[in-house]
């Protein structure tokens, strides 16, 4: 029963983040946050962009659940667990596949990870705020994953 709680709350995590995920950059970051996003739209020459903060408010809302339910190991505990795996898939997919950021693997090969790389290509089709399209990370249209 607790490997199923476990299991549950982990995928929980994971879904909620992608949802949060979703939601947050279509709203907020291509909204009031704008000024802080918009350095991932843009070249840059540095390795960091100020849009990284995302990434830390995230992780730290990680920890802090992890933090919290460790000592019970409650469902804090598992959710954080899940927003974490969350982060790291983030880190692989976006960071080193999509935008290369580390030039660990050549662009993806398989039909759903080249789905999400075409999906995020077409979200930086633009570097303007309104005009974006494909706010997700595994949300992604159905239109992305078709062969030409």
């Amino acid at each position: 029963m607790f490997v199923m709680y476990a299991v549950i709350f982990t995928i929980l995590g994971f879904l909620s983040m992608e949802l949060a995920g979703w939601f947050i950059h279509k709203y907020l970051m291509h909204g009031p946050l704008w000024s802080i996003h918009k350095t991932h739209h843009e070249p840059s020459k540095s390795f960091f962009e100020l849009n990284d903060v995302f990434s830390l408010l995230f992780g730290s809302i990680a920890i802090v659940l992890i933090l919290l339910g460790v000592g019970e190991l409650d469902y804090r505990f598992w959710m954080g667990a899940g927003i974490s795996i969350y982060g790291m898939s983030y880190f692989f997919i976006h960071d080193v596949l999509v935008h290369r950021r580390f030039k660990w693997f050549e662009r993806p090969r398989s039909k759903w990870l080249l789905g999400i790389f075409k999906a995020h290509q077409a979200h930086h089709a633009t570097n303007k705020k309104n005009d974006a399209v494909s706010f997700g990370l595994f949300i992604v249209p159905k239109k992305y994953f078709k062969s030409k």
